[in-house]
């Protein structure tokens, strides 16, 4: 048997991957993080157990698992967005190790890709940001040293904060010394998921929008200058002059590259 840790996307059911959607409608088993996994997309399984593992905690999952590999069966381990993105797979991982109980990492759609798609915004621009930076507000655990969110900031970087929306007022100010009040942000709420909702501002509105909305959790923060530019270069990805292996000088048409 094979313990599969499944990423089912931000919410959206259909942006789970196809081969994570196959899996899950084949494993006779299946334990799913109910809090941020809706049951839409579990729709069409035929597994003999589906378990939220929501009010389960670490030693129970695991238990969980042990109890599949004795009986044989194949366990769909479902998380949302990316498993390998704050999806505490991690020590999962250490006692199945432990237990020689085989898995796979099957890769997610993010929540920032989601966040992204909505804002239509590309996170990385010639000349503005070529860096995206995925971090989390320091709040119930202490960031490793060199991580604290002012020491990101000062990169100036395109920045996707998870788990920070009540923390809001400090965040604006540990990044307003490096972005500048007029820089862009936005905060998405439960992005993809029926019921998405967003503000964009800058650092200096965007308190009073999210106040006004009454985001309290569920919600991720992007900040950057790419949010709503339009006075940027093109890339050399497709320019005339900048010939690649597909597409030598002089060669007409626009073929893409790698």
């Amino acid at each position: 048997m094979t313990v599969y840790f499944i990423g089912a996307g931000p919410g959206d059911p259909e942006l789970i991957t196809v081969k994570g959607q196959r899996l899950l409608r084949s494993c006779p088993v299946i334990l799913y993080a109910g809090s941020l996994v809706p049951e839409a997309v579990l729709e069409g399984h035929s597994a003999e157990r589906v378990i939220n593992t929501a009010e389960l905690n670490l030693a129970q999952i695991i238990e969980l698992l042990a109890e599949a590999h004795a009986n044989g069966q194949d366990v769909a381990r479902v998380h949302s967005g990316d498993p390998s993105l704050y999806g505490a797979i991690g020590e999962q991982i250490r006692h199945l190790r432990a237990l020689a109980i085989p898995f796979q990492i099957i890769p997610g759609v993010t929540a920032t890709a989601a966040c992204a798609a909505l804002l239509e915004s590309e996170l990385t621009l010639p000349a503005i940001s070529q860096t995206v930076i995925l971090t989390r507000y320091a709040s119930k655990s202490e960031m490793p040293a060199g991580e604290q969110l002012s020491d990101l900031a000062r990169h100036g970087a395109t920045m996707a904060i998870h788990l920070g929306v009540v923390h809001l007022k400090k965040i604006v100010a540990e990044l307003l010394p490096h972005y500048g009040a007029d820089c862009p942000i936005a905060v998405v709420h439960r992005a993809s998921w029926p019921d998405q909702d967003w503000v964009s501002g800058t650092l200096a509105t965007i308190e009073e929008q999210v106040q006004a909305k009454g985001f309290r959790r569920t919600a991720l923060i992007i900040v950057g200058r790419v949010l709503g530019a339009e006075d940027f270069a093109d890339s050399a990805l497709y320019h005339a002059d900048s010939p690649n292996l597909f597409r030598p000088r002089g060669a007409a048409g626009n073929t893409e590259s790698n």
